[in-house]
Parts: C-alpha cells; structure tokens; sequence
C-alpha cells in the first residue's frame, strides 16, 4: 500500500499536466495526516510503557483518514483523466473536421484546376485553327499574287515566237 502511495506521490510531482494546486494541496494534507498517524503510532500510554486499547483505536482513525484522502486524491486523478480524455477527444474531432474541410478544399481546387486546362486546351485548338487558316491563306495569296503576276507579264519576244 505504501509503494503505491509513494508510486503516486513520485507521479504527482512529476506530472505538470495535473491540476496542480488542488491536487498539490491534497497530498499536503495526506503527508500532514501520515505525520499525525506517525506520532499516534509511537504513542504508549499503558502500564510499563505497552500500548492500550484507545492508542491503537487513534491510530486506526488516522489510517481512516489517510485513506479517506487517498481516495478523494484518486477521484481528482480519476476526474483528471476523465477530462484529458474528453479533451483529447474534443481535439480528435476538431482535428477530424479540419481534415475533412481541406480534403473538400483540395477536391474543390483539383476540380478548378481541371476546369482551367479544358479551357487552356480550347483556347489552344482555336489559337491552332487560327495559325493553319492564316497559313492557308498567306499561301493561297502568294500563289495567286504569283499567278496574277505570271499573267500579266509581257510576253519575251522568244514567248511571242512560241505562240504563233
């Protein structure tokens, strides 16, 4: 029973996330009641120095009291938990939304990226029609400028001589 105590109090003061005044005073209180059960103990009040029936009765309601404290700093350890689980759970679903929030942000960005290169990809097929119609064009102009040019040219006298 002692080294579970002992195990406790090396807890206590080894865990800062422990409510610490409250829990702090509480084990005060208990060391003050191991004290007075100390004193109680080595107290003999009968003949030739022996221990009596009401000695060892205070010493036993010390003991009450020791335990009785024992267990109310339990049930702050116990309430303790209980609360660092509800928060590490409160923590866990705010954590959860959070994650369930940007996987939808992600989703919502892959859909506007996607949207994006359709029309990137549109504009390309008209910027490509544009290119091979100007091309087409500049062609057609030049082999019609070149056959204009070819008709209305003078004929060389070895052409003339050809023709009749």
């Amino acid at each position: 029973m002692y080294n579970l105590i002992l195990v406790l109090l090396f807890t206590l003061y080894q865990g800062p996330q422990f409510d610490g005044p409250k829990l702090e005073r509480m084990v005060q209180e208990r060391d003050k009641l191991h004290t007075q059960w100390r004193s109680s103990e080595s107290k003999k009040s009968g003949i030739f120095g022996n221990r009596t029936k009401k000695d060892m009765v205070e010493t036993n309601e010390w003991l009450e009291r020791i335990v009785s404290k024992d267990n109310q700093i339990m049930d702050e350890l116990r309430m303790i938990g209980s609360i660092e689980t509800t928060v590490i759970s409160q923590e866990k679903d705010d954590y959860k939304s959070i994650t369930i929030k940007l996987e939808q942000d992600v989703q919502a960005l892959k859909r506007a990226v996607a949207e994006r290169d359709k029309e990137i990809e549109s504009k390309l097929r008209e910027r490509r029609t544009f290119e091979w119609t100007t091309l087409i064009f500049f062609l057609s102009t030049g082999f019609l400028a070149w056959w204009v040019y070819r008709s209305k040219k003078p004929l060389s006298d070895k052409q003339r001589l050809d023709l009749n």
